[in-house]
């Protein structure tokens, strides 16, 4: 089965309900294991790929999951676009825990994760000036319109290396900054999307404050945990919405984000880059 729609569910989504039709795969890639396997089935009358982000369990470090490894798995079942949840901390009083945002652009503050598919004699430096597609942004907008569910659009994801939480210092760093929400997963799943040619979009699950809102407690993991269980059910009915949506084949910047970005000469790429890279660039070689 192949599936044109991704999904990504992170700490406190790890199935989708609705699935029909499911099947497990299991991929190895040229760049390691995915997180887990892929669970294919369809929602909505789409065929869908969902795969939990640390593993079914929550046994994998957001510094340990293999970003390459779970897009480049996406892109092989024939994903077009990626929906990923993840739960964040807010860096703003208007985004109060339970809200959901859909972040626009990003900051990278992590120092121990790959984050490109590219090296090893290939060469691309893509645009990543906006880090999210529109189109999915106001698909994504639109569907929780309909089913009632506010949503903030726009704001800065700092994405940090964890697994510790900010210190306050940190905190306020950030906020003087104007970012509005902290994460630790999805800067490099947006950026390796892009390179791959998918759609990408954020839906940010606001679980609290961090640690810089004096009127609240610092942030805990039974304070996550509690809050994602709330939202859950609410997340499954904005991705359903949104998958309701959605239309089949179509065109959008990001699906020809490598068009001009791979800078060494096709001649001088090693075969063996070729063959790793073949999925992600073969087209543009032949």
């Amino acid at each position: 089965m192949k599936a044109s729609i991704g999904i990504v569910g992170g700490s406190g989504l790890y199935d989708m309900e609705g699935l029909e039709e499911v099947q497990e795969v299991y991929l190895n890639t040229p760049f390691g294991v995915p997180s887990d396997h892929y669970i294919l089935g369809t929602l909505e009358g789409h065929n869908v790929a969902f795969l939990a982000r640390h593993g079914r369990g929550h046994r994998i470090t957001p510094t340990e999951i293999n970003f390459r490894a779970n897009i480049w798995g996406f892109k092989k079942l024939g994903v077009t676009r990626i929906l990923s949840a993840s739960a964040v901390g807010s860096l703003k009083e208007k985004h109060a825990p339970m809200d959901f945002v859909l972040p626009d652009q990003f900051i990278d503050r992590t120092r121990q994760r790959a984050s490109t598919f590219f090296g090893d004699g290939a060469v691309a430096h893509i645009s990543f000036a906006d880090p999210v597609c529109k189109g999915l942004a106001d698909l994504v907008e639109a569907a929780a319109q309909e089913i009632y569910l506010p949503i903030h659009r726009g704001g800065t994801y700092v994405c940090m290396e964890g697994p510790a939480f900010s210190t306050r210092a940190e905190s306020d760093l950030y906020r003087s900054w104007g970012a509005s929400l902290i994460g630790m997963t999805n800067l490099q799943e947006a950026k390796l999307a892009r390179e791959a040619e998918i759609c990408y979009l954020t839906i940010a699950m606001v679980t609290d404050y961090d640690c810089w809102h004096e009127g609240h407690d610092d942030v805990s993991v039974e304070d996550i945990i509690r809050y994602l269980t709330k939202n859950s059910q609410n997340a499954q009915k904005l991705v359903r919405a949104a998958v309701r949506r959605m239309k089949g084949d179509y065109d959008c910047p990001c699906r020809h984000a490598l068009k001009d970005a791979l800078i060494t000469q096709h001649k001088a790429i090693p075969e063996a880059a070729k063959v790793k890279l073949d999925l992600i660039i073969g087209k543009y070689l032949k």
